[in-house]
């Protein structure tokens, strides 16, 4: 088994066992406390997590600030840590998402007894208990489980390394991509975040053959012992601390050059222009009362989903930026549609997939309609909207 989790916590005893009896008792979890009362095991859906209260000249885990990632307060608390559980699973199967959600709702409901903060020491991140929470009520997001690495390994326009830490959780290897300029990093987030997804799910492609991206564009992966060795100059210390193995992306002929492969995701993240802005902004807004009329009508077998886009705040290195996000209208307040995320933003995880948010009706700036999965054009939408209007 793997230690895949630490939970930090200044309570340096564990809780009572009649305690964690009671937390865990489900029928769908079997509890096993250790014969030591260090520890005990949680069994459930055929993964089984191991939880251990680690002894304490083993010290808190080190948490170097330029690796891993995390809030302040987060990075306090680890520091303040009087005690530690590590929890160790069998990473990978014909699900390796299961073993990794189990552990989490382990994490989610020790939690509860000892508060602490969860350090993933896999993917060298930080998180608080109401990040726990979010990661296993809402939609999967890779970027939760894994943490994308940037290093400059050589001089010119393209010189950067992006890899990933975290995918041996899933009994993956981490995936890498060479060759890249600073503008290339948003884009190969992008698609490196879509490849561990994949492999998170055991759905990824087979190595060295070739495989097409969402966008249509085609691209190999190759073990990197094999892969690294067509890489020119790069010093043979540039791997130092990134010893272990790789599945490197690389172009269907084994090349490193993967500009033509970024293409299309570098479009996702071309500013919309102010002016289409305005103008979807005016168009929505002169829609929308026959657009939620149309909503408040809709039958209940009716196969109509309703999305409204609006604007939402992140702050990605502290900074500010606009997003617009759309959501599935699931009910209307005053003033206000309340519904589910489609997408979580691009550029961080402070708004999920899968969130239930609100946002007001005059924030709305575009609409859409799909019938069974499929969205309907605009001359479709406009005849939905305007076919039960009085004459």
């Amino acid at each position: 088994m793997k230690e895949v989790y630490v939970l930090a916590t200044e309570r340096t005893g564990p809780p009572p066992l009649e305690a964690l009896r009671a937390a865990f008792a489900t029928d769908e979890v079997e509890f096993v406390p250790h014969e030591d009362g260090q520890g005990f095991t949680v069994r459930a859906d055929g993964s089984e997590v191991r939880v251990v209260l680690k002894p304490e000249d083993e010290g808190r885990p080190r948490v170097n600030p330029e690796l891993f990632s995390g809030s302040p307060e987060a990075f306090a608390r680890v520091e303040k840590a009087q005690a530690c559980y590590a929890f160790l699973l069998e990473p990978g199967g014909a699900q390796p998402t299961l073993p990794v959600f189990e552990a989490l709702w382990t994490v989610r409901t020790l939690m509860e007894q000892v508060p602490g903060v969860l350090v993933d020491v896999t993917a060298f991140k930080l998180h608080e208990p109401e990040d726990v929470v979010e990661i296993t009520e809402l939609d999967f997001d890779i970027r939760d489980h894994v943490h994308l690495h940037a290093i400059e390994l050589a001089e010119g326009d393209t010189p950067l390394w992006v890899h990933s830490h975290g995918m041996e959780k899933f009994g993956a290897r981490d995936v890498e991509i060479f060759h890249l300029g600073e503008g290339d990093l948003l884009a190969a987030e992008s698609f490196l975040h879509e490849l561990c997804t994949d492999l998170a799910f055991a759905q990824g492609p087979a190595l060295r053959s070739e495989v097409s991206t969402s966008e249509g564009q085609s691209f190999t992966m190759v073990p990197s012992e094999e892969a690294r060795a067509n890489l020119l100059g790069v010093p043979l210390d540039a791997f130092e601390g990134h010893e272990g193995l790789f599945l490197t992306v690389v172009s269907p002929l084994g090349r490193h050059n993967t500009a033509e492969l970024l293409a299309t995701y570098r479009e996702r993240f071309t500013k919309e222009p102010e002016e289409q802005t305005k103008a979807m902004h005016e168009e929505a807004q002169a829609l929308l009362p026959a657009f939620l009329a149309r909503f408040q009508r809709k039958g209940l077998m009716e196969p109509l989903t309703f999305l409204v886009r609006a604007p939402f705040e992140t702050h990605p290195e502290g900074e500010a930026v606009v997003e617009n996000l759309w959501l599935e209208v699931v009910t209307r307040d005053e003033g206000s549609v309340v519904g589910r995320l489609v997408d979580g933003a691009v550029h961080t995880t402070e708004w999920r997939k899968g969130a239930h948010v609100e946002v007001e009706e005059k924030q709305i700036n575009a609409l859409a309609i799909a019938r069974e999965g499929r969205p309907l054009n605009e001359s479709e939408l406009r005849s939905l909207l305007t076919a039960e209007r009085p004459m």
